[in-house]
């Protein structure tokens, strides 16, 4: 039996509300940016991560390294082409490169690289530099996808990075 196309949309929908659930998280527990990732293999979530830059002190710490490592940790292998990836947010440069080396086949992801910028995360230098967009990505918009941006640019104390 085959899924239709509106159950599998449903799917990529639900994946995408854990990435921002794992982004709001993230944010309310003062980890790091609003930005969240989920890996998927067969349907199953094989790992979860959020940002974790100011909790580590770590630059590379984005969701979606976070969430990778943890997938690769989890399946026992630095081989991640059965996988998709669901992130809150376009990945930056940084991830697109964890993307190709982790050989996932695709990446999902609801806000845009804007969507990021207008939280003070603007990476348009680095896209310039690498000149990178990769075709491996999805975008796939999400009712409240805003909403952690939101609540990142509501945070009182927040560490900006």
């Amino acid at each position: 039996m085959q899924c239709s196309m509106i159950d599998r949309e449903d799917k990529i929908k639900e994946f995408l509300d854990l990435s921002l659930a794992e982004a709001e998280k993230g944010v309310n527990a003062g980890d790091g940016g609003p930005f969240g990732a989920v890996v998927v293999k067969d349907g199953k979530v094989v790992a979860s991560g959020h940002n974790e830059v100011l909790k580590t002190n770590d630059p590379t710490a984005h969701a979606e390294v976070t969430a990778i490592r943890r997938a690769c940790a989890a399946l026992n292998s630095f081989d991640l082409k059965a996988c998709e990836l669901y992130s809150s947010c376009y990945p930056c440069p940084m991830c697109l490169g964890a993307v190709l080396w982790s050989r996932l086949k695709r990446v999902y992801y609801c806000s845009s690289p804007d969507d990021a910028a207008k939280a003070g995360f603007d990476d348009s230098a680095f896209y310039e530099q690498v000149n990178v967009h990769n075709k491996r990505c999805i975008h796939v918009p999400v009712e409240n996808a805003h909403r952690v941006i939101q609540l990142w640019n509501k945070k009182a104390g927040k560490v900006p990075y």
